[in-house]
């Protein structure tokens, strides 16, 4: 070969090399790690809804179609570009917190957890999650219920409590679970240790329980609002079994600033419910954890999934978008979540 034009084509080819890098360096990365109190933004995408129907007697209402829906987004009817009825089966994580306000009904919180996995459908697939100071995959998405009871019996541990840590590494491994319905069903106190801190010097010169609820803005975390925000993207609901041992209306030893956090966290769980169009679940006394399981269990097999793209076709424009669902026959009554902020 010609050395001149030998090294004549590798110069030309280095330099192909280098203008593609550089083109592939200016295009948006969605592989690129997020930093913790990142916003997740995507273009137009799917937005997925989890909906409810009862009748008039409040009756799980099981058997609709496609045509029985209509979704309106801020009073403009969308397309329906996708439905699942309430059989189709849902990838879920089961969250346990082992943190140490946990360490004394630890084993039944165990047997609770297991009542859960009896009640689910043989078709979902669930991976255990635990979480204290550090959070630990106990079992990959599985239907072998005798798996996930086995790592259900792993879940041990003491310290603090890293919440919303969790929640965002249940939603990165339910990312992987591609178009299948997801959910996340958590038992926590919600007493985020971070947030706890952070909360507790908001509410340091509170002097009576009114001024340290409301020197706390719950809605304002970025850990709270980044779980959201990443929840919606990919259609998560969440469900939480909320501790008695997180109540603010059972401190017993009660001072402003306590009763100020513990309000700030219990108001974090029902807004996660509530904009992910989970299930709030208050667990009053703790030999109703089971029950409430079997329950969370029965409701996530009424609920019909519908997906429609934004009828404008806009991107994500940061704002909040409210979601109104209709069924056709008038005396049914459909819930799923209130909206969005389209980040």
């Amino acid at each position: 070969m010609n050395t001149s034009r030998f090294f004549k084509a590798k110069q030309q080819s280095s330099f192909t090399l280098l203008a593609a890098l550089f083109v592939f360096s200016l295009l948006p990365s969605t592989a690129r790690a997020q930093q913790p109190d990142e916003v997740v933004r995507t273009d137009i995408a799917l937005v997925q809804l989890s909906i409810g129907v009862v009748d008039a007697r409040g009756r799980a209402v099981t058997s609709l179609s496609r045509n029985d829906f209509t979704v309106y987004e801020d009073g403009v009817k969308q397309p329906i570009l996708n439905f699942e009825p309430t059989d189709t089966p849902f990838s879920l994580v089961l969250l346990l917190d082992t943190s140490g306000s946990t360490v004394n009904f630890r084993q039944q919180l165990k047997q609770a957890a297991g009542r859960f996995l009896d009640a689910l459908g043989p078709e979902d697939r669930v991976a255990v999650i635990q979480f204290n100071a550090k959070v630990k995959n106990l079992s990959g998405f599985t239907m072998d219920r005798k798996k996930s009871a086995y790592a259900i019996q792993l879940a041990e541990g003491a310290g603090e409590t890293h919440l919303y840590e969790a929640l965002s590494q249940s939603l990165r491994e339910l990312d992987k679970e591609g178009k299948r319905r997801k959910a996340i069903v958590v038992l926590t106190d919600g007493l985020d240790t971070s947030m706890r801190n952070a909360d507790r010097a908001s509410a340091s010169r509170a002097q009576t329980d009114a001024e340290a609820v409301a020197s706390i803005d719950p809605k304002a975390s970025a850990a709270l609002n980044s779980v959201l925000t990443t929840a919606d993207r990919e259609g998560v609901t969440i469900h939480p079994l909320a501790l008695p041992s997180g109540d603010p209306k059972r401190l017993p030893l009660p001072d402003p600033v306590i009763t100020g956090i513990y309000s700030a966290a219990r108001a974090r769980l029902q807004n996660l419910a509530d904009r992910t169009g989970g299930r709030f679940n208050e667990i009053q006394r703790l030999d109703q954890m089971a029950k409430l399981y079997v329950e969370v269990a029965a409701n996530l097999r009424t609920l019909y999934t519908v997906g429609y793209q934004p009828h404008s076709g806009r991107v994500r424009d940061g704002k909040w978008h409210e979601i109104r669902v209709e069924v056709t026959q008038p005396e049914l009554v459909a819930r799923t979540k209130p909206g969005y902020f389209a980040r």
